[in-house]
């Protein structure tokens, strides 16, 4: 990407003894469908040139990205270029094909490959150490779905992605243009447990989410007057706030990550409460899923990806004229 090329450094992998819950294994079952059957319905495409100040915030949340990328496509669709994006973990990759003006393009990935071992699964894993294959996406299936490296290189439109700094427990955000924005990407969505952090510079990284789970703290910081705000989880969901343990122990090396790890979820459920208030003052404009989200972080079923990725691309477009208003007020 941006003529860049994926390199992964052999940093230690965390505690092997820890395996994930039921609720979200990393293992798969044997799906009866390996691609979802109306791929072909995705709309594809290249957005226009026109764009919109501002900033776009699109939080995390593993396969429930595809509800992200349903919204961003109905965005494109209809002409709502906003010129800024941030993400964080799975939000950091949707934001790849908006900023490029690629309609369709994360979806045609993520439902086209989702079973190909090699993005997700044991051919991950042995690449990449780690459970999605970055150097298989940056390598192989982005020949297979090309995305426009010049535009998405274009100055005028800034991309930043957040990343959890395991040393000091801290969000950092990397720019296109001032990093390796490939090894950022994959840093940003490097899920913690299953995956051996990402070093850069000598600094080892893990996801994003791990400290911030929506970035909007980086488009206040940088002074941006119109914010929209993508969530993963309906406008009800809150997390639960227990210490974790596990991070706790397999973690032990990084004080300042378990803080942050610790911290995170209660961040989250007063950032949702915040963004809330705001967007009912019509302070920042939010789109969040209209039905409970049931997908997992790392759902197989690609059936069910594709019905929340249209549950996105419909949500945005029953919102689109109070998106315009928003953005031009």
């Amino acid at each position: 990407m941006d003529n860049e090329t994926i390199t992964i450094p052999a940093e230690p992998l965390a505690d092997r003894n820890y395996r994930p819950d039921d609720k979200e294994k990393v293992t798969e079952d044997k799906p009866d469908k390996k691609v979802y059957s109306g791929i072909d319905e995705i709309p594809s495409g290249v957005a226009g040139d026109v764009t919109a100040e501002g900033c776009i915030v699109l939080e995390g949340g593993g396969w429930r990205g595809l509800y992200t990328l349903g919204v961003l496509d109905a965005m494109m669709v209809n002409d709502i270029n906003i010129r800024n994006a941030v993400g964080i973990s799975a939000g950091a990759l949707s934001a790849l094909g908006y900023i490029a003006g690629q309609i369709g393009w994360g979806a045609h990935i993520d439902l086209r490959y989702r079973h190909d071992s090699d993005y997700v699964g044991v051919g991950a894993m042995r690449k990449d150490h780690g459970v999605t294959g970055f150097s298989h996406l940056f390598s192989d299936l982005i020949d297979k779905e090309p995305i426009d490296k010049k535009r998405l290189a274009d100055p005028s439109r800034r991309l930043a992605v957040g990343v959890t700094n395991m040393i000091t427990g801290q969000t950092e955000y990397m720019e296109k243009g001032k990093c390796n924005l490939s090894a950022a990407v994959r840093a940003s969505a490097t899920v913690p447990y299953v995956s051996r952090p990402v070093v850069i510079d000598g600094v080892p990284y893990l996801d994003g989410g791990c400290s911030t789970k929506i970035p909007y703290p980086w488009a206040v910081s940088e002074g941006f007057r119109k914010i929209v705000v993508v969530k993963t989880r309906e406008w009800g969901y809150r997390r639960k706030e227990d210490e974790n343990r596990f991070v706790n122990r397999m973690y032990r090396k990084y004080p300042e990550f378990i803080d942050a790890m610790n911290a995170a979820n209660a961040d989250f459920n007063r950032m949702t409460d915040e963004l809330h208030m705001l967007h009912e003052q019509k302070e920042v404009f939010t789109i969040a899923p209209s039905e409970t989200v049931t997908v997992s972080r790392f759902e197989s079923d690609v059936e069910k990806l594709g019905a929340l990725y249209w549950l996105g691309y419909h949500d945005a477009m029953t919102q689109l004229d109070d998106i315009r208003d928003y953005l031009a007020n």
